[in-house]
């Protein structure tokens, strides 16, 4: 499908940035009453959702609107545009916002945590972050929002204020912000000085920002302090903030792993090396398949990880260092099936991601259990959860019809079409890792008798307002799955395939 691009200035692209701008304002003036705290996030989401979805005819038909808010310098400027890639994360994010918030209630409320206004006040201050990343038509728009995630996740990653959460935070933010001041600013200033600007080259994948007669050498090094400086991907060995996060509310990390925080990673990665390098300048100085391999690399060394956690959420949280690396493997082997597939996995994962964490939760609220290996017979008290659990884990393993399958069914066809067996092998190896982890809760759940001793009429379900959310994640998980032209059409539109 190839369609001319069109670019047009239109300030409609800010919609979308003013609704969330404003949700965490009118958030802290209804402090006082919960019912219109948590409405104003419901709404919010509701009509961010809407005006990210009312352009999506106009970016179908090869649209791209833009809009500049100022200018520093020549080169440098505030602006944003709506192409088909900022699509697929602005959907992603919007739309996942609306189901925190009903998930958040349920375990917020039930639990009788402290500070929640506060809590919903980050939360939805994150989400303008993610919404900004998705929408950023420079690098340095997109640096700006990046940050403006970590600062505000910080709260979040220490909301229960002891020892351990403060641990975890400050874990958390030397990798996050260190990185970015480290290598991510002196990766901008390398591209300013090379390409004279920091705007993205959108509509063409092909071509990037640096010019064919750049120094090869500082543009490989331009590279790699890019892939270092955007820590929120978890490609290791810059991962280990994302297990340390795990000590957040597990709305927190669902938050962290499905709708903002490494979804900005993943994204920013996949922004820079396409829109950015472009295909042309990254096959030249043979750049991809290095970061193919690495990628590579935390796809099978997480997951082996992984295999070695009793703790749910720890279990949960290399698996997202795992699957996200199926983007930026998919991205770096820069051709159509591979990019698509890698592409389409940030929706993907999100919906399979957050399903996962919302059980884990309402695991949690029900019952206060966190071991695996306590959860024998769980699934037969708490069927509509577990279930969920089972179908975004098969999503997750890469079985039809569920979402995941297609993003491993394109990453295949594209590590087959470039003769690159040791990423094939290790697509097919973290199928096999992905059973290994996944598998055993859901037996446990259904199909092992519990514990002598335990009660297990003590358990129910969470509340509705919980179970609905992730019950519909995990539906909408097998959709994808069934109708992957869904993400597939902005994806097309932004590259041209």
């Amino acid at each position: 499908m190839t369609l001319s691009t069109e670019f047009v200035t239109s300030s409609r692209v800010l919609i979308p940035l003013a609704i969330t701008m404003a949700a965490p304002f009118l958030i802290w003036i209804f402090r006082g009453n919960e019912n219109r705290r948590e409405a104003v996030s419901i709404w919010a989401g509701i009509l961010t959702f809407l005006s990210v979805a009312s352009m999506i005819p106009a970016v179908l038909d090869g649209t791209i609107r833009k809009f500049t808010l100022f200018t520093l310098f020549p080169g440098v400027n505030v602006s944003f545009a709506a192409d088909g890639l900022a699509f697929v994360f602005a959907l992603v994010a919007s739309f996942l916002w609306i189901f925190a918030t009903s998930y958040n209630i349920g375990y917020m409320r039930n639990l009788n945590e402290h500070a929640q206004t506060r809590y919903y006040f980050c939360f939805a201050v994150a989400i303008f972050g993610a919404i900004g990343v998705a929408f950023a038509a420079n690098i340095f728009t997109l640096y700006l929002f990046y940050e403006i995630i970590s600062v505000f996740t910080y709260p979040l990653v220490a909301h229960h204020q002891d020892d351990e959460a403060f641990s975890g935070a400050r874990k958390y933010m030397v990798y996050l912000m260190g990185t970015s001041k480290l290598f991510l600013l002196p990766a901008m200033v390398l591209t300013y000085v090379l390409a004279g600007t920091l705007d993205f080259h959108l509509g063409d994948v092909a071509k990037g920002i640096f010019p064919a007669d750049a120094d090869p050498t500082l543009v490989t090094v331009t590279y790699i302090l890019y892939i270092a400086g955007l820590a929120k991907a978890a490609i290791m060995p810059l991962h280990n903030w994302l297990p340390s996060a795990m000590v957040a509310p597990t709305p927190v990390s669902a938050l962290l792993h499905a709708v903002a925080v490494v979804k900005a990673g993943v994204f920013s990665v996949s922004r820079v090396i396409l829109s950015g390098f472009g295909v042309d300048m990254m096959d030249k100085l043979n750049l991809g398949i290095p970061t193919a391999y690495l990628a590579a690399f935390t796809i099978v060394v997480a997951s082996l990880i992984a295999l070695t956690k009793d703790d749910i959420k720890a279990r949960l949280a290399y698996s997202t260092v795992s699957q996200l690396s199926y983007i930026i493997i998919g991205v770096a082997m820069l051709t159509p099936e591979a990019v698509q597939g890698g592409l389409m996995h940030i929706a993907h994962h999100a919906f399979s991601k957050i399903t996962l964490f919302f059980g884990a939760g309402a695991i949690y609220v029900a019952t206060h259990l966190k071991k695996i290996s306590l959860m024998n017979g769980l699934g037969r008290r708490m069927p509509w959860t577990f279930g969920a659990f089972a179908i975004a884990s098969l999503s997750m393993i890469g079985i039809p019809p569920v979402c995941g399958f297609a993003t491993k069914w394109y990453l295949v066809k594209g590590a087959m079409n470039i003769g690159q067996v040791g990423l094939l092998v290790a697509l097919l190896a973290s199928t096999l890792l992905n059973a290994g982890y996944f598998g055993p809760i859901v037996y446990r759940a259904f199909f092992k008798a519990p514990a002598e001793g335990v009660d297990m009429e003590q358990y129910r379900e969470a509340p509705l307002c919980m179970v609905i959310p992730l019950f519909t994640t995990a539906l909408i998980s097998v959709w994808l799955g069934l109708y992957p032209q869904t993400f597939l059409n902005f994806i097309n539109i932004f590259g041209k395939f």
